[in-house]
């Protein structure tokens, strides 16, 4: 069924009227909101969390044997085109080691949501951040150690309940949220007609989120009176939210930021912030399936800028990606190609290839209302300059209606597309990607 524009804006348009603007768009220091707690305000225990409760629908069609890929299906569960689903459902606790030492904070947050993170292993829950940050020479720096976010790109570093579009951008999802390889050699997925019961997704090992368990050196301080710096050395695991190293070798990220502040603190922060980050590490898999493990490099990096100042809000991002580039959750092998035609060294297989992605994206709080209008366009170059190279382009349009300042309602239309550049139309992998298109995305977020 094909649906339209303007049947989309009726349907969030009766579901709210008109009122006085709240607004969630900011471009905070995250280092700061996520790993500290403020001098003298914090309690000892404040529990917080959120849920995210969201419906999509997808209007792609299926391959000429009437077989679906991935980005034609709603995830995690990957088995049809449409879907209710509790995306996320997080609860936690942080706070400080008052009245002991109000300079140990401390920040724990648990995932029952159904998504990348749950869904493989079909776990009820799992932890997503445990940590703890020492403040005793906050002059010089402060040190955190446990489980939690890497600081890098700012649309996966930002607090996930506050960021303004449903789905991430393509770059985001496949580059840098980390698929976390199987134990062993697993083989690909072929698509699939929807409703067969065969699931797409062949990693049994949840998604990284971003996260990793290491120790960060880190520090905010001011360079003049409405401006400030950041900076970020952190050492990881370079395992995801798994406990265990999964070898010898530690990943190595960095992170700086400078930023103009114009009004306000803490997540809502209005200012203009420059920003640039590194990741490095290694990663072991049996790529050639010979039942012993291999060694590869994983390297990103990136740049970025966002601009919030009401009513306006703007973000331009672009970061590389080198090794273990994820191919889709039906490619656990990360290759396009088995093993008998030349993995893990052919350059079609993302075990050793390289991608990069960009994105603007930018938002218009209407004044004097609850209404947001949002827009977004990126682009995914995934296997730069082999015959695997497939292009992913995404533009979407969105509105949000803030209930109150803990409550919103977002909608997003995507116009989709993606080619494999190095063959014809309809020929090779155009075979599976033609017929990408458009999808719908509602989304009801509470902050609690």
């Amino acid at each position: 069924m094909k649906f339209k524009l303007k049947k989309t804006m009726l349907a969030a348009s009766c579901v709210a009227a008109l009122g006085g603007i709240n607004t969630t768009a900011q471009a905070a220091d995250w280092l700061s909101v996520q790993g500290t707690e403020r001098d003298g305000q914090a309690a000892r225990a404040k529990v917080w969390g959120f849920i995210q409760a969201q419906y999509q629908y997808d209007n792609s069609d299926a391959n000429g044997a009437g077989a679906f890929i991935p980005p034609k299906l709603i995830g995690p569960n990957l088995t049809g085109q449409s879907a209710f689903n509790i995306n996320r459902a997080r609860i936690g606790v942080r706070g400080t080691g008052m009245p002991l030492d109000s300079n140990v904070n401390y920040f724990f947050l648990v995932e029952f949501g159904n998504n990348a993170i749950t869904a493989p292993g079909n776990a009820f829950a799992k932890i997503t951040d445990a940590s703890i940050t020492l403040n005793h020479m906050k002059e010089y720096g402060r040190v955190r150690a446990g489980l939690f976010k890497v600081p890098m790109a700012e649309e996966l570093y930002q607090g996930i309940a506050l960021i303004d579009y449903v789905n991430f951008t393509d770059g985001t999802n496949q580059l840098l949220l980390e698929r976390v390889p199987n134990s062993s050699f697993s083989g690909n997925i072929a698509p699939q007609p929807t409703n067969t019961g065969v699931s797409l997704n062949g990693y049994n090992q949840s998604v990284a989120a971003g996260r990793d368990v290491g120790i960060q050196l880190f520090n905010t301080f001011k360079v003049a009176p409405s401006w400030e710096g950041s900076y970020s050395i952190m050492v990881g695991n370079g395992n995801g939210l798994n406990d265990s190293d999964m070898n010898g070798p530690k990943d190595t990220h960095l992170y700086a930021s400078f930023a103009k502040i114009y009004k306000g603190a803490g997540p809502r922060r209005q200012d203009w912030k420059t920003f640039a980050w590194y990741s490095k590490g290694e990663r072991d898999f049996d790529g050639n399936n010979d039942g012993a493990e291999e060694r590869y490099d994983r390297k990103r990096y990136g740049i970025g800028t966002k601009y919030y100042k009401l009513p306006f809000r703007v973000t331009a991002e672009w970061f590389k990606a080198k090794g273990m580039i994820f191919q889709g959750p039906d490619k656990p092998s990360f290759g396009l190609l088995p093993p008998s035609v030349g993995n893990p060294a052919h350059p079609a297989n993302g075990l050793n290839g390289e991608a990069s992605s960009w994105y603007i994206e930018g938002g218009y709080f209407i004044p004097g209302t609850k209404w947001e209008l949002d827009a977004r366009y990126s682009v995914l170059t995934r296997m730069e300059d082999s015959i695997a190279e497939i292009e992913f382009k995404d533009f979407l349009i969105g509105v949000q209606y803030h209930f109150n300042k803990k409550t919103r309602l977002t909608v997003n239309l995507h116009n989709r597309e993606a080619e494999a550049t190095a063959f014809a139309a309809g020929a090779g992998p155009n075979g599976n990607l033609q017929g990408i298109d458009k999808r719908f995305a509602m989304q009801l977020t509470h902050i609690f």
